[in-house]
């Protein structure tokens, strides 16, 4: 166990130049005392690690100092293999690059690890888009990726739900959410989301602007994942289900409103379950509830029970004419 982190804190200094204690406590799961101790026993075994104080110090490995140890387990080597997504490297303009360096990996590893990587390769296939819907193709994710990378400021005419904008943005990061790609980019000083396949007209310039280097894309993206799920879910619908229904409830809502759905676990006489969970607007949650059919009925708020049988008694109109 102590072998393989000190191996990890090694090519940790390796892959990132300077890094702090904090870091690798984190990045290994363990305290700041073991950490240092384990430095200590790096430079103990030869490793020319050194430390520098200060805002901007931390530990790393002396100039030019390389290992030839890659340290990689058979699941490691094979894990690899899993992070190459072929479609969306293929959208980003890295579909060679990506095979190419998948390529050199598997020339670089030892020969009993081969066969795994490859194993891994023919056995699973990453598929991103949800059920039912297709993978985008916008037309400007490679000029954007690359305007990402060499962090150049772009002129794009984005067509929102308000109308077409025109907007001068510095690109922070591009995500692949269900088959759809985002860009986050910094606008007039704050940070917003587009869709990328909404982007009409795009220019990249020659002007550079300065990436915040603590900026984590991951961490924002679930941050504002989650923001974008309370405000469009804003308010609070009471029903009774039956026991599909409370099945139902799991499979068709999304994960935000089954965490904060509560329902009553014990039945009434007819055999149907009490609940409350988030909803949006009227016309949204509507939308929402009915796909449940008859499995659920809306107790409240009065406005919604009184759309909802609205609807419903349009519904039996409807059909009751095309007898």
């Amino acid at each position: 166990m102590r072998a393989s982190r000190l191996l990890t804190i090694l090519m940790t200094l390796q892959a990132r130049g300077q890094t702090t204690a904090p870091m690798l406590a984190k990045e290994c799961g363990v305290s700041l005392r073991t950490v240092y101790r384990d430095i200590e026993t790096l430079s103990a075994l030869g490793i020319p690690v050194y430390s520098e104080r200060g805002a901007e110090g931390g530990y790393r490995l002396l100039d030019g100092y390389r290992t030839r140890l890659n340290g990689l387990s058979s699941q490691e080597a094979e894990a690899l293999f899993l992070t190459g997504l072929a479609g969306p490297a293929n959208d980003m303009g890295l579909g060679a690059a990506v095979s190419a360096a998948q390529t050199k990996l598997l020339a670089a590893l030892p020969q009993e690890l081969r066969s795994g990587a490859e194993r891994m390769q023919s056995r699973f296939h990453l598929d991103a888009p949800a059920w039912f819907s297709e993978a985008e193709h916008p037309d400007h994710l490679r000029d954007i990726t690359q305007a990402v990378w060499e962090q150049r400021t772009i002129e794009m005419r984005y067509q929102s739900w308000k109308g077409e904008k025109q907007r001068r943005a510095e690109p922070w990061g591009v995500v692949l959410k269900s088959g759809s790609w985002y860009l986050v980019a910094q606008v007039d000083g704050d940070l917003r989301t587009y869709r990328i396949s909404r982007i009409l007209e795009l220019t990249v310039s020659e002007t550079r602007f300065e990436r915040p280097s603590d900026f984590g894309l991951a961490e924002y993206w679930r941050a504002n994942t989650l923001r974008l799920e309370e405000e469009l879910h804003t308010y609070v619908a009471e029903v009774r289900l039956t026991e599909k229904g409370v099945w139902m409830m799991d499979a068709l809502n999304s994960p935000y409103v089954r965490a904060a759905t509560i329902i009553d676990p014990t039945p009434d006489a007819q055999g149907w379950r009490k609940a409350t969970l988030p909803v949006g607007t009227l016309r949204q949650a509507c939308v929402e509830l009915l796909r449940f059919g008859a499995e659920l009925e809306v107790l409240g708020p009065p406005e919604l029970r009184e759309k909802m049988a609205s609807i419903a008694e349009e519904m039996a109109q409807l059909y009751a004419q095309s007898k």
